[in-house]
């Protein structure tokens, strides 16, 4: 179960411990749980692939930017102060994030190559937009521009 980024988590880790930052240990911990967790699911466990690592970090920033905003609208702002560090913190292990003209044209590329004229079209055009932004891309954004992009 070595992967790139895997083996990257585990060697911060041991840094981290070694410097005695209490904070990035725990974070890095949970997520390193995270991936174990992945690779065990269901009744084999099984080898994770680079993507399969990328896939669960992803989700665990966007879980902590989720609970980030529920602590935010709860009026506890540390507790999302520390959610959104703990985000922050996982999103340095994913790629650079596409900018906004880069989804644009990304999208636009995809209905090209796919013909795709209407929003039955949507499901493919966001399936091969997926696979094509590699995990840099938040896939809300992705959804409203692959809409927009079928709509007009």
């Amino acid at each position: 179960m070595s992967t790139d980024t895997l083996a990257q988590l585990t060697s911060d880790l041991t840094t981290a411990m070694k410097a005695r930052d209490a904070d990035r240990v725990s974070v890095l911990r949970q997520v390193i749980g995270a991936v174990r967790a992945e690779a065990k699911a269901g009744t084999v466990e099984k080898e994770l692939t680079e993507e399969d690592v990328l896939k669960v970090l992803t989700r665990e920033v966007k879980k902590r930017r989720d609970s980030a905003q529920i602590y935010t609208d709860a009026g506890a702002p540390e507790r999302a102060e520390l959610e959104a560090r703990e985000a922050d913190a996982i999103e340095t292990y994913l790629p650079a994030r596409l900018s906004q003209d880069e989804l644009t044209a990304l999208v636009q590329q995809v209905v090209t190559d796919l013909g795709a004229s209407s929003i039955r079209d949507m499901g493919a055009v966001m399936k091969e937009a997926t696979a094509r932004a590699a995990g840099a891309a938040d896939g809300k954004a992705l959804s409203a521009l692959v809409r927009a992009a079928l709509q007009g």
